[in-house]
């Protein structure tokens, strides 16, 4: 299960929203220059894959909502600083 971090719920939820935003239109950038790897598409797919497994585990066992966002909230962040460095 993801660590549950110190952030606290609305800022969470604000990094979330802007680190997915940002992360959509930088993998769009991608694909519309047909720069996006074979790699990332499958990244792409996985990440997602994981998130909502870990986040379901997190809802079974009865977790608090930041238990839940904390795989989305990571690797949104994570994804969003990845693709700012060429």
């Amino acid at each position: 299960m993801a660590e549950i971090t110190d952030v606290p719920l609305p800022q969470m939820l604000t990094e979330l929203a802007l680190s997915s935003w940002e992360t959509i239109a930088r993998r769009g950038v991608l694909m519309a220059s047909g720069q996006c790897s074979a790699a990332e598409y499958s990244s792409m797919v996985s990440e997602k894959l994981g998130a909502v497994q870990t986040s379901a585990l997190a809802l079974m066992a009865g977790g608090t909502m930041e238990a839940i966002l904390t795989p989305w909230h990571a690797g949104a962040t994570a994804n969003a600083k990845r693709l700012r460095t060429p």
